[in-house]
């Protein structure tokens, strides 16, 4: 087993004190936003060796198919879509051919990978996914009493549909919104809350996302997009093809090894609006709680059927003197979501674990037993043999 040095990214949208409380550190001078688990090329673990080495996660474990992310958010993240594995195939080699370098801002594809992800809620996590239903946009646009609102209403009851939604979205980004139409859409939407009126938090949501962005049209999107809010504990999925943007809140975030994501609002990164229109995807507006099966009374496997990730979140407690045995799988990152714990392989080999520290374990470690009062989670790979444990649920 190897301990993981992890890469951390300061993207603006991070918290300054979130991650390094998790963790046991003090505050940070700049904002923390991910803390990177896996062999992604861009910014793979580390492994410090006893004589004092360093080698990089890839060099002992090869690529692993799934990346594990630590994400605090303190405000809204990106208006984002993730790729299929065709376009991102496509994207990947096309922009290579330009000669666009992988570090450079303008680049969108990092890697020729698909990035379907599952978030875990390790605080009370907010987020905005997938469209509402034509109807539900229909209520929610039709009280606004601003021109842009009613214009949207009624393209959308000509339109109906997951097309008509999407011809707003795309029409939204592709030509130039006054900010005084997005101030008089806010204006509507604060009037409706003094009334104490609200539909499913959308009047709400887009106060709260217009105090960061309060010209971006990515604020009147949000009101077509079902807000969602998780509890520690809970999970949701999020497939290729689903527009999206985190608010706030500390989440794991497991993945297929990509880094691909292709935005357009905001956020003060590189734009492509229309490489996002291009990649929704017509099956994706109500996904996806995702609902956990149980092992036992200690594990709870989140797998949502995609084959590239599932997590194991397994607790164990000073009453359980023999441990707890970790779920079995070839390759595996274990992360400490709470306590602290001793991780104990086959080999009898023993790694102690406190909050915000993660431990890598191949094959040849065998069954791991986690003893201690605490929580890990564990990212896998499902083998073939297994079955998905999990039932995705409508968000709406």
């Amino acid at each position: 087993m190897f301990v993981l040095e992890n890469a951390v990214r300061n993207y603006d949208w991070g918290s300054f004190d979130e991650i390094p409380r998790f963790v046991g550190s003090g505050a940070n001078s700049e904002p923390v936003a991910e803390v990177w688990m896996g062999t992604h090329p861009m910014d793979p673990s580390l492994v410090t060796h006893p004589d004092g080495t360093t080698q990089r996660l890839d060099e002992i474990a090869g690529p692993l198919p799934f990346l594990l992310k630590l994400l605090s958010a303190r405000r809204p993240l990106s208006l984002q879509v993730h790729p299929d594995l065709a376009t991102a195939q496509r994207g990947y080699a096309r922009e290579n051919a330009l000669g666009i370098a992988l570090d450079a801002p303008e680049r969108t594809f990092k890697d020729p990978n698909h990035k379907p992800e599952m978030v875990y809620a390790l605080s009370t996590f907010d987020t905005v996914v997938g469209f509402r239903p034509t109807a539900e946009i229909l209520r929610v646009l039709a009280p606004l009493e601003a021109p842009l609102a009613q214009r949207l209403h009624d393209d959308l009851r000509a339109n109906p549909g997951f097309a008509g939604i999407v011809r707003l979205v795309e029409g939204l980004l592709s030509e130039p919104v006054d900010p005084s139409d997005i101030d008089r859409v806010v204006q509507c939407c604060r009037d409706l809350l003094d009334q104490g009126l609200d539909i499913k938090r959308a009047y709400a949501t887009a106060l709260m996302i217009r105090q960061d962005f309060p010209n971006d049209p990515g604020v009147v999107i949000s009101l077509l997009l079902n807000r969602l809010t998780l509890q520690p504990g809970e999970a949701a999925f999020l497939d290729t093809g689903v527009i999206h943007a985190h608010l706030r809140g500390l989440c794991l975030e497991v993945m297929a090894t990509s880094d691909n994501v292709l935005r357009a609002g905001l956020t003060t990164k590189h734009l492509d609006p229309r490489g996002l229109v291009a990649c929704l995807d017509a099956g994706m507006s109500r996904l996806a709680r995702v609902t956990p099966q149980g092992v036992g009374v200690t594990t709870e496997i989140f797998d949502p059927g995609v084959g590239d990730f599932a997590l194991a979140v397994t607790q164990c407690s000073r009453g359980e003197p023999d441990g707890v045995a970790l779920l079995d799988a070839p390759d595996r990152i274990v992360f400490c979501t709470g306590g602290e714990v001793e991780l104990v392989s086959s080999r009898d080999e023993r790694i102690k674990l406190r909050r915000g520290e993660a431990v890598y374990a191949g094959a040849g470690d065998g069954t791991l037993r986690v003893y201690g009062t605490g929580e890990v989670a564990q990212a896998y790979a499902p083998q073939d043999r297994d079955v998905a444990h999990s039932r995705l649920v409508d968000l709406v």
